[in-house]
């Protein structure tokens, strides 16, 4: 009996050590009033877009201030390729992707059972195929491990109330060689007319990224408002 006391008192000490270290990833601070109290990485977290937040996403100028059809190039999808809409809210570029994708699949994740519900009956009225809604975490994508093509996050990382958790997950989601595309709204560019804390800087975004194990591809620069950053697992 006495020789399984080191081993007690050494996984004691590992998980103390992976609590502390999982505790000093986090800053709590105050800041801006539009962000939570919760640092990561130098950045304030921006507080969520709920459901109440609809409207906005389905607004009739996000085409033209996005440029939609241009993002939709930039991403240069395949037909049969499983696709991951992280934080898919309404579902805006959910319903776009399962017309570009065929025979594949479209996983529209969000965190908020309301979207879930909104999303599912938009596919019934509107009639879509190869889309599934899944109801995510905070801390983890609801996805086997090694099954997803690509992954989409517009205008949504910045909110993660865990991005740390969410990069590793969503890695691990990605089958080898497979492609996260982050569109953010560009921090360097005071003209984009967005909160400051709803906006990401290309640095800041390599630097998190990186931190989960994910190598920077490119920052396809041609949007008027966001940047396309692609990244590999």
């Amino acid at each position: 009996m006495h020789t399984l006391k080191p081993c007690i008192f050494l996984f004691a000490f590992l998980s103390l050590s992976m609590f502390s270290l999982g505790q000093d990833r986090y800053k709590i601070k105050t800041g801006d009033q539009n962000g939570i109290n919760k640092w990561y990485m130098g950045r304030q977290i921006a507080q969520v877009m709920s459901h109440y937040g609809i409207d906005w996403l389905e607004r009739e100028e996000r085409d033209m201030q996005e440029n939609t059809a241009l993002l939709l190039k930039n991403l240069a999808v395949k037909e049969g390729m499983v696709i991951a809409d992280i934080g898919a809210g309404s579902g805006y570029y959910s319903a776009l992707l399962t017309k570009l994708v065929g025979t594949g699949k479209v996983f529209a994740l969000d965190v908020e059972p309301e979207m879930i519900a909104y999303l599912n009956k938009r596919i019934k009225k509107e009639k879509l195929s190869h889309i599934l809604p899944v109801l995510s975490s905070e801390q983890k994508v609801s996805l086997p491990d090694s099954t997803i093509d690509m992954m989409l996050l517009v205008d949504v990382y910045h909110e993660f109330s865990y991005p740390y958790e969410m990069a590793v997950s969503m890695r691990a989601a990605l089958k080898p060689g497979g492609k996260l595309v982050l569109v953010e709204f560009r921090s360097e560019d005071l003209t984009v007319p967005i909160k400051t804390i709803h906006k990401m800087s290309e640095a800041q975004a390599i630097k998190e990224f990186k931190a989960a194990g994910f190598i920077f591809d490119k920052n396809i620069d041609n949007l008027p408002w966001q940047h396309c950053m692609v990244f590999t697992k």
